[in-house]
């Protein structure tokens, strides 16, 4: 507690300053999210007072970040939809997604497995980091330019037919459900059916108006139609706010740009009385807990969106530590990985509890606290309890921010959230893969596969498919390597070891040695098993020097078994040196050694092998 109070003036200072920062950020996040604005605020709020409570990381500041709201707007979206379009059915579930994404942060920490998130390939981190500014800027130009899909009568009603034949399908299984459908007499569905209403189909119709413009691939199904529907102040009102956000920049970095953009942009519509369209309103009052995650909770509802809580638990996971790096170069600190994922799984869970959308540690917001003075983990929870004052003292005014304010600071956030460091060494990096007859850097092509996936397919399985693909294109690379230094395939060109000096010429078409360097695994099983074809007729001993093979695999283990098999076969002895720590261990563990190597055949120096070849192996 002493230590949370030694810098009072540079927290208080950082704390308000990047609680001033994540103001605009979290309504824009909120918004795009497709939860309105006070999801944002309420993520950005708990989730920056218990992370900075309970995490490792003394500077960091906590809230909605754009990956984090870029996956979680294809969660809600896809849970709305499954749930008719109506929000309020559709919350419990996905808040409960969010906590359970929460507490599989918390578990990651407990399980220790901080340390090993920076083994994420950089390839996979870029192209997912760029595909994130792709689709926040293409999403956000139908609210840039004021053109609501669900709003375009015309456009709706080109899904009537299809809204009428969900309603009635919907009554068809509702009446399955209750057993109550009976092919031969469909009196109950005509019943049914006449209830339904022009709203209903209307209110149907909007959301499936609003799915199919979903997204990027969305955006461009109704992009030609939007740009014949221009709302020409909406448009105006997004590029003033980008231009402020960009210029205002060039003229001081004390002040936040996004905060002046948001103030300046939103009082002159307001203040001129302009027809423009404000973002949903924002609850008064302090916020409630929403006990319907438990209620109304449903493990069938969240059943398909384990692995996606996962994703999120893990990309908030490779937010908040390369956050927490920055901070640690800032500050000159060592930052608690796992307690770092404890304390952001904290908050996630809390945010969810309370209807806010999940987040991260935010570099930029980190930045402007450790700027400031922040030194202590007072700093994030004033940022918080800043954010929950201006909630409750200013929800009202907040609430006529006109929508195209988000957008463009939505915008901005999209350009500078993009890999341009990864986009520009494109054309320097190696072309070490073929296919066909193109050259490619398998780095390269990773990065955009998980670019152009994640930014018309899906976020989740795009990533999932880099990873392996960049495991695999890595065990390949490594497994030639290890081939060649091992020489594997040249076992008459080896050159001897010095101590090998001493081995009598007259039993060197006896005695074949074969050096092995570093590990046999399953990428290097292949050539060490010609080992055994490559072997001359004249020899009667092999001697396979294991002081430079630090590990065997499973598959290296049973490789060496098959090649051993078939030399005792051929009645030629096999000798070790220097065998380590873990093969040994793994060759005990499938007999190995000693039912194809003797105990006695396993020498720790050359020298001790050389004694017995005298004694034992005759010209």
């Amino acid at each position: 507690m002493k230590n949370l109070f030694s810098n009072i003036k540079g927290d208080l200072f950082g704390g308000i300053t990047s609680g001033i920062v994540a103001l605009p950020l979290a309504l824009a996040f909120g918004v795009s999210s497709g939860l309105g604005p006070s999801a944002g605020l309420y993520g950005a709020i708990f989730i920056s007072f218990f992370a900075a409570l309970f995490g490792g990381t003394s500077t960091q500041i906590s809230g909605p970040t754009a990956p984090m709201t870029a996956v979680s707007m294809v969660v809600i979206a896809q849970i709305i939809a499954v749930n008719d379009g109506d929000v309020s059915v559709a919350m419990p579930a996905i808040l409960s997604v969010f906590l359970l994404a929460g507490i599989f942060q918390v578990i990651l920490g407990v399980l220790r497995i901080g340390k090993y998130i920076k083994y994420i390939p950089y390839p996979v981190v870029s192209g997912f980091m760029t595909a994130i500014g792709i689709i926040i800027l293409i999403t956000q130009i139908l609210p840039a330019i004021g053109y609501y899909p669900k709003e375009d009568v015309d456009y709706v009603n080109t899904f009537k037919p299809k809204a009428e034949e969900i309603i009635l399908d919907n009554i068809l299984k509702e009446e399955a459900g209750e057993g109550i459908l009976v092919l031969e007499n469909f009196e109950e569905t005509i019943k049914r059916a006449k209830k339904i209403t022009p709203n209903d189909i209307l209110r149907e119709a909007k959301t499936l108006a609003g799915s199919e413009a979903k997204g990027v691939l969305g955006t461009f199904k109704v992009l030609s139609r939007a740009l014949q529907k221009i709302n020409w102040l909406e448009l105006g009102l997004a590029i003033a706010t980008i231009i402020i956000i960009f210029g205002f920049k060039k003229i001081t970095t004390a002040i936040p740009s996004t905060l002046v953009a948001l103030v300046l942009v939103s009082g002159v519509a307001y203040g001129f009385g302009l027809p423009y369209i404000p973002i949903e309103e924002i609850p008064q009052g302090f916020p409630v807990p929403n006990i319907e995650i438990l209620t109304e909770f449903k493990i069938s509802a969240i059943t398909p969106y384990i692995f996606t809580a996962l994703t999120l638990a893990l990309l908030g996971s490779i937010d908040s530590l390369l956050t927490s790096v920055v901070a640690d170069n800032m500050t000159k600190t060592k930052h608690k990985p796992n307690k770092e994922l404890i304390g952001q799984g904290i908050g996630n869970s809390i945010a969810a509890i309370f209807g806010g959308i999940p987040g991260a540690g935010a570099t930029i917001r980190t930045v402007v606290n450790i700027n400031s003075g922040g030194k202590t983990k007072l700093s994030g929870m004033i940022a918080g309890v800043l954010l929950l004052i201006v909630m409750l003292a200013l929800s009202t005014v907040a609430s006529q921010i006109p929508a195209a304010v988000l957008a463009g600071i939505l915008i901005t956030v999209g350009i500078g959230v993009m890999d341009y460091k990864g986009l520009k060494a494109i054309s320097t990096l190696p072309k070490d893969i073929k296919i066909g007859p193109i050259k490619l850097s398998s780095e390269v092509l990773i990065m955009l596969l998980v670019m152009v996936l994640s930014s018309i397919w899906n976020l989740v399985y795009a990533v999932g498919i880099g990873l392996i693909i960049a495991s695999l294109m890595f065990m390949k690379k490594i497994g030639d390597l290890t081939a060649k230094k091992s020489n594997i395939k040249a076992l008459s060109k080896e050159k001897a070891w010095s101590d090998e000096i001493g081995l009598p010429i007259n039993l060197q078409e006896k005695v074949i040695i074969k050096h092995l360097n570093g590990p046999l695994f399953f990428g290097s099983t292949s050539e060490f098993q010609e080992l055994a074809n490559q072997i001359p007729e004249t020899a009667s001993t092999v001697i396979i020097r294991l002081g430079r093979t630090q590990y065997i695999d499973q598959s290296g283990v049973y490789a060496m078994e098959d090649v051993l098999i078939d030399l005792v076969k051929s009645n030629i002895n096999v000798l070790f040196i220097d065998v380590l720590e873990q093969p040994k261990h793994m060759m005990e563990r499938v007999d190995i050694i000693p039912d194809l190597v003797p105990r006695e055949h396993v020498f720790k120096t050359f020298k001790e092998c050389l004694a017995w070849i005298k004694e034992n192996v005759k010209e």
